[in-house]
């Protein structure tokens, strides 16, 4: 772990030092205060997450804790910056995949979240499906599974007929195979099958009563928040509406149901000993994910 020298990278911020401290730390290398030791964090994000993630106050409350965050500049080679214990990031494309693999290479003693191949198994949907799928949680106390699902590649004109075979009931929700948006649509007819676009992961839809709980897992840590989700659909719904409906933001953050005055049983929080079922099948899922994936950073929902 880093506790002095220069971080390349590193720039104080007046907003996050009082008056107390500025008296009492002695300054050394780049910045550092000499008598805390940080853990040193180089993040690499888009300006979208770096906006909606690092807030002052997260990076106020981080530096309180010894921790500090340090932007990583993409136009630098990676190993000339830091030094980090940790490089936290979500950017994508073989260039950056490359850059991150060779940097684990040379500096194995920094901790990457998460490594490409573990994000790239987290963003195929097929396969995270079926990992939750091979858990067998049949014998939780509750009703933990997946819903009926099929992959289809390409091809699109070739969907209607797979659904047939497969025996997938309709309304169908129609998922990018690569999880990297909130976007999914839904058809509730068999002849709008084909106005969908390969690759994509078909799925039963399943009324949930509009809510559904996003589980995020960082380590040993579970977070569990409701989202506002799509409505029911009734055999009545289903008839009159014929076509491919698409939705561009479902369940993300915006969508925020937690201080929502919801009825409990629908999206309230489980009275025991239900909340005591619900906690054991995220514990299992929690603990079953990680035999199959290897990221330490995910949420499932």
């Amino acid at each position: 772990m880093r506790m002095r020298g220069e971080i390349v990278g590193y720039k104080e911020e007046e907003d996050y030092k009082t008056e107390e401290e500025e008296e009492e730390r002695e300054m050394v290398g780049g910045g550092l205060p000499e008598s805390k030791k940080f853990v040193v964090v180089g993040y690499a994000l888009t300006s979208k997450k770096v906006k909606s993630f690092l807030q002052p106050k997260l990076e106020g409350l981080a530096r309180s804790k010894g921790i500090l965050f340090v932007a990583i500049d993409q136009s630098k080679p990676l190993s000339d910056q830091g030094p980090f214990d940790i490089v936290l990031h979500k950017l994508s494309g073989s260039k950056w995949r490359r850059i991150l693999e060779e940097y684990r290479l040379t500096h194995p003693d920094v901790t990457v979240l998460d490594p490409p191949d573990a994000i790239q198994q987290v963003y195929n949907r097929q396969y995270m499906l079926e990992d939750v799928a091979d858990l067998n949680l049949s014998d939780t106390y509750g009703k933990v599974g997946v819903p009926r699902q099929l992959v289809i590649e390409k091809d699109s004109s070739s969907i209607p007929d797979a659904v047939g075979k497969a025996d997938l009931r309709l309304p169908i929700v129609a998922k990018p195979l690569a999880a990297k948006s909130h976007e999914l649509s839904l058809a509730y007819d068999k002849f709008s099958l084909q106005m969908l676009e390969p690759p994509l992961v078909l799925q039963e839809f399943i009324n949930h009563g509009g809510i559904l709980f996003k589980v995020y897992i960082v380590g040993e840590a579970v977070k569990v928040v409701r989202r506002f989700s799509l409505p029911d659909i009734s055999k009545r719904e289903l008839s009159k509406n014929p076509g491919v409906f698409r939705f561009p933001r479902v369940s993300c953050a915006a969508a925020s149901a937690d201080e929502a005055d919801l009825d409990p049983s629908v999206g309230g929080e489980p009275s025991f000993p239900s909340v005591t079922t619900f906690s054991f099948s995220i514990h299992q899922i929690h603990h079953g994910c990680f035999r199959y994936v290897c990221a330490q950073i995910f949420g499932i929902h």
